[in-house]
């Protein structure tokens, strides 16, 4: 049961004007570990990897990036990857 646990995936759909806000706010969320982003096509524009080092400084030009990207988009999934910590307090 654990390992089915071990990480769990969520999407949302949004708008191109509304990646920005929800990437930030997934990313301040603390829990993802990583970040896709899909077009209408469900074809992955982007992927952004959330390890312990990508912080602060390194983040600005990845949202500079996904703004670029999402200006071009309508409509767009994105799809995070978490870790949950819960499996490791069951143990």
């Amino acid at each position: 049961m654990s390992e089915e646990k071990a990480g769990r995936k969520e999407e949302f759909r949004v708008s191109g004007s509304e990646v920005i806000d929800k990437i930030k706010e997934i990313i301040h969320e603390g829990t993802a570990r990583r970040i896709i982003l899909k077009n209408e096509e469900d074809h992955v524009i982007m992927e952004i990897p959330l390890t312990f080092a990508v912080v602060g400084v390194v983040l600005l030009p990845i949202i500079a990036a996904v703004g670029a990207a999402a200006a071009m988009l309508t409509k767009c999934t994105i799809v995070v990857e978490r870790k949950d910590d819960e499996v490791k307090h069951e143990g």
